[in-house]
């Protein structure tokens, strides 16, 4: 028991201030830039950030906030610290981009019941360098601890990014039109959606964990890092033949293409000609799973969905067939309500 006349300190609380000072120091370098764009140095209370955005005439800021779902905790119960910052990353540049926007300042969010300080500096660490390889900058953050709230060991891990885009070259999907043709670009595997259901499935059937998908184990498969699509398409957007981008994640094609169609159109997608990746198919085995469900809860493959006019489908699958990222047409958009049409049957 301890001794009641004894002081209780923050650091016997559960909060080392120390622990976390050194931590945030050491974060400084992880963080180092020489962007023009960023006008003060990690402490500061808040980063400042130029925002004339040399270049562009009238532009619009395109923020977002992400998290990667239940993804992290597999991921941290594995040491794959850096992969899920890949994800978190990827994850948030995808749907920067499909607006339109270059992807330009990111800042993260890691919450913790303990603060431990190899950790929090590795998944900074993580967090910066999937910025860099996109070109972007991680300008700071913050790293929270709260013990009692939080069991020790467990991280919590968000981040909000901020895009620009040319007012007049904004992607809403306004510019789609009858006729045009709806295009999948392969996922990965399973980005960061439908990790609730692989938990469950690890849990009850951990069989599952021996199978072996193209040469990776199970838990390596499900922990592929999230597709980043920005350099695959940046040039593709300055082209006026696109009309529109998708990021497919929860809910499926379904669930996402519909939210950039005008309400006089509809998607009409043929099912079968999506390209299922293996370990969805694992999936749908060990769960049992209707395809509808699967299709709602996962992207099957199509991590994805562009829509361009007709006369550019065959010059935008050589593009990225020049990447080694296959491309294929699923679609066409047809008059409707603006919803999206699944036809045909899912070929597993």
């Amino acid at each position: 028991m301890p001794d009641p006349s004894s002081p209780i300190s923050y650091k016997s609380a559960g909060v080392d201030i120390d622990n976390a000072d050194a931590t945030k120091k050491a974060m400084a370098t992880s963080l180092e830039t020489k962007s023009p764009l960023v006008l003060n140095a990690f402490g500061a209370f808040a980063s400042l950030l130029d925002g004339s955005f040399k270049g562009y005439k009238e532009p619009v800021l395109v923020c977002k906030t992400e998290e990667p779902g239940s993804k992290q905790l597999i991921a941290f119960q594995h040491d794959k610290i850096e992969s899920v910052c890949e994800d978190l990353i990827n994850h948030l540049i995808n749907d920067i981009i499909v607006m339109g926007a270059t992807p330009v300042f990111f800042q993260d969010c890691i919450i913790c019941g303990k603060l431990e300080s190899d950790k929090v500096k590795r998944i900074v660490k993580g967090m910066a360098d999937a910025c860099r390889a996109q070109d972007c900058i991680l300008t700071g953050g913050e790293t929270s601890e709260q013990p009692g709230v939080i069991p020790a060991g467990t991280y919590i891990l968000t981040s909000s990014g901020i895009g620009v885009a040319e007012k007049s070259k904004v992607i809403d999907g306004s510019a789609i039109k009858k006729g045009d043709r709806v295009l999948a670009v392969a996922s990965s595997g399973l980005h960061t959606n439908g990790y609730t259901l692989v938990r469950k499935l690890m849990e009850a059937k951990p069989e599952i964990l021996k199978e072996t998908i193209d040469g990776k184990s199970f838990i390596d498969t499900v922990l592929i890092p999230h597709r980043c699509y920005w350099k695959p398409l940046k040039d593709l957007m300055k082209q006026p033949s696109l009309h529109g981008m998708a990021h497919i994640t929860g809910g499926g094609i379904e669930g996402n293409l519909n939210r950039i169609l005008p309400k006089n159109l509809d998607a009409s997608i043929d099912a079968s000609a999506i390209k299922i990746l293996p370990i969805f198919k694992v999936i749908k085995k060990y769960s049992g799973s209707t395809d509808v469900d699967m299709r709602r809860t996962y992207n099957l493959g199509a991590g994805m969905t562009i829509v361009v006019s007709a006369d550019a489908v065959a010059e935008t699958i050589r593009h990225f067939e020049s990447l080694k990222i296959d491309t294929y047409a699923i679609g066409e958009i047809v008059d409707g309500n603006g919803e999206v049409e699944m036809k045909g049957k899912l070929k597993w």
